[in-house]
């Protein structure tokens, strides 16, 4: 078995801060890529650095680091000519830079494929923007929650007849990070098998409108609008929503036949078993009158009970608040907390990466102070100790 992990030797540049981008890197550099933040001195660095409400010293916190693991960190203004300078030298040893920055800003700073292919032929180009970089709304500032009102996203989240809501996380970020790093491997192996880098492009709202997904084909091709069901229930397929118990909710995906038969061999019920309830189609028709009847079996017992009875066997799950989540001893058992030991903080925990290699999870090492690795990158460029010094009282570093 293989002790590599499968993106080691890669070593990619990220001009990035806050969520999006740097979500979508760490998958990276959790795989063994050599991942090195680009932060500018000028402003303090990636402004999450700065995201309260929990800090681990000067300029760190809890938020910076959960997008951040793995990462090396360089203080590099690339307005500045000497900057530039030493940025052109990384990229002559990169295979890809990756940025989050507004759609407009790529070419204005000179990071896209036609502006560095001279000084390395095979590096690809990642951009995570707003809108993208070639549509009339590339210089529009743009966030998460936008994209799920606009791509139509909160009018399918909540209860009927409420507000629009969004979904309690930054899921459209965290999508269109890990889209983005998809389509940066997708270059790199690309760029491994012809030589030739590219640009690679992502946005928030493609991805945001890309996760209507079926119900966007059924309005496309059959005028039909999906609405918001009562109870988070699926549009189409009953049961499969939340039920009442004794002394909370459970939810129910009993989708097939083979699953409802089940559910109907461990319930019991002879309402239940009714013919009017016997298919697919004739559960959907008689939804309403459904969701009453096993409410009605439900309450009999706590959803703990019910859990017992039904795991396994019916696709179901508890309703947790974020604590229960967390101290899930499920969560334990799978590895999905890790330990990151910080200098501010050595017992600091984070979640798990999703990806196992080899069987195992990927481990996780805290990304330090900004610009702690600046000396070290220059040096293995050629700088020397008088010219790294000389370049940071310049500012360009």
């Amino acid at each position: 078995m293989s002790t590599h992990l499968p993106l080691e030797g890669i070593r990619i540049i990220a001009v990035e801060q806050y969520g999006a981008g740097p979500y979508g890197s760490m998958f990276l550099s959790d795989m063994g890529a050599e991942v090195i933040k680009v932060e500018n001195p000028k402003i303090g660095g990636d402004v999450s650095r700065q995201t309260g409400p929990f800090f681990l010293g000067e300029n760190d916190s809890y938020f910076f680091q959960t997008f951040n693991l793995n990462k090396k960190s360089i203080t590099l203004n690339l307005k500045s000519e000497e900057g530039r300078k030493v940025f052109e030298q990384l990229v002559k040893t990169a295979d890809a830079v990756t940025n989050n920055l507004r759609g407009d800003q790529p070419e204005k700073l000179g990071i896209t494929y036609d502006a560095l292919k001279h000084i390395n032929p095979k590096i690809v180009c990642g951009h995570l923007s707003a809108y993208g970089r070639d549509n009339d709304r590339a210089n529009w500032p743009g966030y998460d929650y936008l994209m799920q009102a606009e791509a139509g996203l909160m009018s399918l989240t909540g209860e009927p007849g409420q507000a629009p809501a969004r979904f309690g996380v930054s899921m459209v970020d965290f999508m269109t990070g890990a889209v983005a790093s998809l389509g940066l491997t997708a270059g790199l192996l690309g760029a491994y098998r012809t030589g030739q880098g590219r640009d690679v492009d992502v946005s928030l709202f493609d991805v945001a409108l890309h996760q209507l997904s079926y119900p966007a084909t059924w309005y496309l091709n059959e005028n039909h609008v999906t609405e918001r069901v009562a109870r988070s229930a699926h549009p189409a397929t009953v049961p499969c929503q939340l039920y009442k118990t004794r002394d909370s909710y459970i939810f129910l995906m009993a989708m097939t036949d083979k699953f409802w038969d089940i559910l109907m061999d461990l319930l019991n019920d002879d309402v239940l078993k009714q013919e009017r309830f016997k298919t697919v189609a004739q559960r959907r028709d008689n939804r309403d009158v459904l969701t009453v009847e096993i409410d009605r079996v439900m309450a009999a017992n706590n959803t703990a009970d019910w859990l017992e009875i039904l795991k396994g066997k019916i696709p179901c799950a508890p309703v947790y608040d974020l604590p229960q989540a967390l101290e899930n001893p499920y969560i334990r058992d799978i590895g999905m907390v890790r330990k990151v030991p910080h200098p501010s903080s050595p017992d600091m925990e984070i979640l798990g990466n999703p990806i196992k290699v080899d069987g195992k999870r990927l481990e996780g090492k805290a990304c330090g102070k900004m610009g702690n690795t600046t000396n070290e990158l220059m040096a293995e460029l050629g700088y020397s100790e008088s010219q790294i010094a000389a370049l940071k009282e310049q500012g360009a570093i």
